[in-house]
């Protein structure tokens, strides 16, 4: 118990694996369900919330999306700056100043 800290996941060996590149279909709340009033751009970078850590990511618009609203669904790509253990239909939160702004799940392990 003492060797596991907050985020670490128990697993069976070779039955998960720690990922940085996923591709994720995500919500956006909105203004009023607690999340954000203004869209955000290719380059955001927030914090993903898997199961009890967070990392920060790079979210990856897809060609021609110009900005996400609050609301909106969309499929984007998110590169994470240190590797997590991670699986395909994993949940998250999108976290912001210590505000949930979006839900979402990976839809594809890319990397």
């Amino acid at each position: 118990k003492e060797d596991l800290t907050r985020g670490m996941v128990l697993a069976a060996p070779g039955s998960i694996t720690p990922h940085t590149k996923f591709k994720a279909s995500v919500y956006v709340l909105k203004k009023d369900e607690g999340g954000r009033h203004t869209p955000f751009f290719n380059g955001y970078r927030p914090q993903f919330y898997f199961r009890t850590t967070d990392v920060t990511g790079v979210a990856t618009l897809p060609s021609g999306t110009e900005m996400v609203m609050p609301g909106d669904n969309v499929e984007f790509d998110v590169e994470l700056i240190t590797p997590i253990a991670m699986d395909q239909e994993l949940r998250f939160a999108i976290r912001e100043g210590g505000h949930t702004v979006g839900a979402g799940v990976v839809t594809e392990i890319v990397e």
